[in-house]
């Protein structure tokens, strides 16, 4: 194959830039404020040591294996049927959990324009309209056209930029003390704020899975994913540093923190585009999860893991069931709480495919030698163990409450594999019966 159908490396930075920056850094510089003060500079720093660590994993595996699958792949062949099994399930689960996340960021943003739009009833109905409309456009077959991804992503980050450029002269010294609320760390309070400010790091798996259409992988995959987490935190630190900046305390009373900061700089007329850039950002988004997160579904159906029906396409060639279960689900999940309460599950969840990737890369490594990977992580097991020992502790961080919502998939996931393994055992035993008959 020629390499000119092959991304380049800077297409795959910007790539990765896309796939991560959404709605976490537009609504939750308030709420990392809220628990931990300025010091929330130093939670970014965390996250992004952590994520370039998960990242160069997914690296590594992700080298190994020509089939789609990602996470799914990784966990059945280093641990077997079942382990994947659960990853693939808890893969849709995600995107599930994400999306509903997404439906909720959308109303709450909208909140700064319209304050009934982030609040009981109508929030309510606003969120629904969102998944039920893009579920009935997405039946309907109806493309999302690449210009409108462009304008999308433009929306996004311009006035992201526009943001941090002129929002970094109006920064007063005076609002990054003291250090922590109220003058002194509260025990645990770095955890919490970790688990949340992670979110808006998610979506870096994009850049390992994009290994194969890249130009000389071997060296552009690890170079792209250190750079991108680079480019990123360096954005999120700005962001973060002028939100305090401009805001100081106020800033952990907000819901939407990004265009209030830019109210006291910029004027309403720079609020209002900043809001703008994050209606556009949330609702780009939510158009990709409509589309993305029911193939999650049908990747699964289509390897009996799942009934079969659910892969079922309609005469626009859309997979009409896995649509509609996945709004079905998403809806209660919505409703079930705020942006920052979905956005610490979907977190919690993630790690479910984020930790036995990490844990893939050392059995993998003893278990299928004869494998070589376009990237193999440094320093031997050092990273692979220091990322499952940090995700271990961030896990240790969140409330139960959100551990049972983000990890329940996996406990559901059990009764349903035994089923599909019995049913597709009864199924193949049918079929060798059928074949020494005939």
């Amino acid at each position: 194959m020629s390499d000119k159908k092959k991304f380049g490396f800077w297409s795959i930075v910007l790539l990765g830039i896309n796939a991560i920056i959404g709605s976490g850094i537009f609504l939750l510089p308030n709420k990392a404020m809220k628990l931990i003060g300025p010091a929330s500079l130093w939670v970014i720093v965390f996250d992004m040591l952590l994520v370039i660590s998960i990242a160069m994993c997914f690296a590594e595996v992700g080298g190994l294996f020509k089939k789609n699958g990602g996470p799914y792949v990784y966990a059945k062949e280093a641990f077997g049927e079942f382990v994947g099994f659960e990853v693939g399930f808890m893969k849709w689960a995600i995107s599930i959990i994400a999306w509903a996340a997404m439906a909720v960021a959308f109303a709450t943003a909208l909140g700064k324009v319209w304050p009934s739009a982030a609040e009981g009833t109508t929030k309510n109905i606003i969120v629904i309209a969102i998944l039920v409309g893009l579920g009935i456009l997405n039946i309907l077959g109806v493309n999302i056209s690449k210009t409108l991804n462009n304008i999308i992503t433009l929306g996004k980050l311009i006035p992201l930029v526009m943001f941090v450029a002129i929002g970094i002269f109006f920064m007063k010294g005076g609002n990054f003390s003291p250090m922590f609320p109220g003058g002194h760390y509260e025990a645990g309070s770095f955890g919490a704020a970790a688990l949340l400010i992670f979110y808006a790091f998610t979506g870096f798996e994009s850049i390992a899975v994009a290994a194969e259409d890249m130009e000389n992988p071997e060296k552009n995959v690890p170079k792209a994913i250190v750079t991108v987490m680079i480019i990123v935190s360096l954005f999120y630190l700005l962001i973060q540093a002028v939100s305090i900046g401009a805001l100081g305390p106020k800033l952990a009373e907000t819901s939407t923190p990004v265009a209030d900061a830019a109210s006291i700089f910029l004027g309403p007329i720079g609020g209002a585009i900043v809001s703008a850039g994050t209606l556009i950002s949330i609702g780009g988004i939510n158009i990709a999860a409509s589309f993305i997160t029911p193939r999650s579904g049908v990747a699964l159906a289509e390897d009996g893991l799942v009934p079969r029906v659910i892969a079922k396409q309609s005469k626009a060639g859309t997979p009409y069931v896995a649509i509609i279960i996945t709004v079905a689900l998403a809806i209660p999940i919505a409703l079930s709480g705020s942006f920052t309460k979905l956005a610490a599950i979907s977190v919690v969840s993630r790690f479910a495919q984020y930790v036995p990737t990490c844990l893939a890369v050392i059995v993998l490594r003893k278990k299928r030698p004869e494998l070589k990977s376009s990237f193999t992580v440094p320093f031997g097991p050092v990273i692979p163990i220091i990322a499952v020992v940090v995700s271990g502790w961030l896990l240790y961080q969140s409330s139960m409450e959100k551990i049972l919502w983000g990890l329940g998939g996996l406990v559901l996931g059990v009764p349903l594999y035994f089923i599909m393994k019995s049913k597709n055992n009864n199924d193949n035993s049918k079929n060798n019966s059928e074949k020494l008959s005939a």
